[in-house]
């Protein structure tokens, strides 16, 4: 008899046999659980000399409804940008940390936690994984006081999350918000920004570390302030140049990329004077795609850094590309 006809018939009766159940077979391996944890929110950049990290505080979703403008536009452009509720709009909340070699800024700080729910507050811990201590920075710039920027500066306990660090923004919008005064007459639903700004001020006055901005001239080598009005009060971005580079740290210029990029007429109820904050954000994008400038972006999609492209309606956020520093 031939080889192959011997293996064939061998072939055949071990299909048979386990068919009737005569070789026990290994079970089916379980798939390995999942994780459900994520990489850590940092991503890191050089700017000339200086070290630039964006810090994620987390992720926050707002009513659609908080935007002001044509109603049915708005819709259609959040449904053009694949959002599965047009009227729930997820988004991002950024700080940024910056090592020239001789000192660590941080700009804008997240909220600590104090605000938004469970999803919000990592920014500390992200700057913990990105290889940094709160201990060590040297400078903290708020570009305005709403409660997912200046949240992060205290902890629960009410002490400075932040032990060394000078913290500064405008005197205007200190000013406002450390105004009893003024939070007293505020309405009841923005009482909390209020309450959130003067806890974490507090430490920082008692230890001698508020240190408001009187002008708008250089604060360290590198960072200047850049008025950008409507949002508060005081609100502004800070310009970081390094070996003929700049980036832009913009605040709430903008909060929803798929909206306000192709119309930026379209405003939102956080600022406080929506007309000057829509014409403010209409000039600058105007000087900012011209100039190709670098932006970084509070509430862009993290790491939030991009440039702005003029289109025929509006404008596009170009992201940057992911990148190794080595």
């Amino acid at each position: 008899m031939k080889l192959s006809t011997l293996a064939s018939r061998a072939a055949f009766a071990v299909t048979l046999a386990i068919g009737a159940g005569l070789f026990a077979v290994e079970p089916v391996q379980a798939a390995a659980p999942m994780q459900h944890k994520q990489v850590p929110g940092f991503y890191r950049m050089m700017m000339g000399d200086f070290e630039v990290t964006a810090l994620f505080d987390g992720g926050i979703s707002i009513d659609s409804s908080l935007l002001s403008g044509d109603p049915a536009l708005i819709q259609s452009l959040l449904l053009r940008s694949f959002f599965d509720d047009p009227q729930k709009v997820s988004g991002s909340v950024t700080g940024y940390l910056i090592n020239t070699g001789s000192k660590l800024i941080l700009i804008d700080t997240g909220t600590g936690g104090h605000w938004g729910g469970p999803s919000l507050g990592k920014l500390t811990d992200n700057l913990k994984a990105a290889g940094y201590k709160p201990a060590q920075i040297d400078l903290v710039l708020l570009t305005h006081m709403h409660a997912d920027h200046i949240g992060g500066i205290y902890d629960a306990k009410g002490q400075r999350v932040f032990s060394k660090a000078q913290i500064s923004m405008m005197k205007t919008e200190s000013d406002f918000w450390l105004s009893k005064d003024i939070a007293e007459k505020a309405p009841e639903g923005a009482k909390i920004f209020f309450q959130i700004a003067q806890a974490a001020a507090a430490p920082y006055l008692a230890a001698g570390k508020w240190k408001p901005l009187q002008g708008m001239d250089e604060i360290v080598s590198g960072i200047t302030p850049v008025a950008i009005p409507g949002h508060t009060p005081g609100h502004v971005g800070y310009r970081v140049s390094s070996k003929g580079q700049s980036l832009l740290i913009w605040g709430d210029v903008a909060h929803v990329v798929s909206v306000q990029m192709p119309h930026p007429e379209v405003g939102i109820a956080f600022d406080a004077d929506g007309p000057t904050a829509i014409k403010t954000r209409e000039d600058l994008f105007v000087k900012l795609a011209e100039g190709k400038t670098l932006v970084g972006g509070a509430h862009m999609p993290f790491p939030g850094f991009g440039r702005l492209r003029k289109e025929d309606t509006g404008y596009s956020w170009v992201p940057v590309t992911f990148m190794n520093l080595n």
